[in-house]
């Protein structure tokens, strides 16, 4: 049997999982998410632990549907964020509504429609919040507005995830 499906997933108080033929879904504090149960892997509730089991044929699977349910139970609990930020002079990032305004150092401005479940917030002009239940598509927000502009390696300049070490390249020598 995978190592990771072995491992029983607890489930912390005031989240609830249902399993149904087809689906699991999670349902916590933080909002409701829901997993496809991949063919040939069993998932049973036993004294507030998700056991997964499988025949050695779809092992592999349950180790992935494990880690999927334990993130989503993560997720509908404490919640998952990513913090981005903005080097560069003249580079900004302020809500407008429910759309995120960036200044890129563009000829115009760049609008980020914020995906459903998601909430982004900006502390400061220079940094984005990115938070919700779906560590998926939080990571998906976070790396779609680095994509707008990430960071360069002769200045640094660009968008960067919180604490990334950008290898910087020495200038052209003459």
């Amino acid at each position: 049997m995978s190592r990771v499906a072995k491992k029983p997933i607890a489930l912390p108080k005031g989240v609830e999982c249902n399993i149904s033929a087809d689906k699991v879904s999670v349902k916590g504090p933080k909002g409701t998410l829901s997993l496809v149960r991949p063919h040939g892997v069993d998932v049973a509730i036993d004294n507030g632990h998700v056991q997964f089991s499988a025949p050695v044929e779809h092992m592999p699977m349950a180790g992935t549907a494990r880690a999927l349910l334990a993130n989503m139970i993560t997720g509908v609990s404490k919640g998952f964020e990513r913090k981005l930020e903005l080097v560069g002079v003249g580079y900004r990032a302020a809500m407008q509504g429910k759309d995120l305004n960036l200044s890129l150092g563009f000829s115009h401005p760049v609008l980020f429609k914020v995906p459903e479940g998601i909430t982004i917030t900006t502390p400061t002009q220079t940094e984005i919040l990115i938070s919700g239940a779906d560590k998926q598509s939080v990571g998906a927000a976070a790396a779609k507005i680095r994509g707008y502009r990430p960071p360069e390696p002769y200045k640094g300049k660009g968008v960067r995830y919180s604490g990334e070490k950008i290898n910087m390249k020495e200038a052209k020598k003459t």
